[in-house]
């Protein structure tokens, strides 16, 4: 293996535990903004990853593309989804109309 490749694959194992660590200590209040903040940057890296597949190196650089834009594009969707879902628990619900005494 070259030496670039185990380099790559030491720091996507970093992040993913550091990632981990970090998001499993965010107390549930803050759930809501943090989604919001990591929806833009999903955002950016689908732009990149647009970008990325524009370019027109070879067929296997615009597979690769194709397959990040499309990870990308379902991370953003499902992220602002969730991130609705979360919104909507917060409003107040209406109380329930009480019956006429009389009727």
């Amino acid at each position: 293996m070259s030496q670039d490749l185990v380099f790559g694959l030491y720091i996507f194992a970093l992040a993913t535990f550091v990632g981990y660590q970090v998001i499993s200590r965010v107390p549930p209040l803050l759930h809501t903004p943090l989604m919001s903040g990591t929806n833009a940057i999903s955002g950016i890296s689908l732009v990149a990853s647009l970008v990325v597949a524009g370019e027109h190196h070879d067929r296997f650089a615009a597979v690769l593309g194709f397959i990040a834009v499309t990870a990308a594009s379902i991370n953003v969707v499902g992220g602002f989804m969730i991130t609705d879902r979360m919104l909507r628990m917060f409003n107040k619900k209406k109380a329930p109309a009480l019956a006429k005494a009389g009727s």
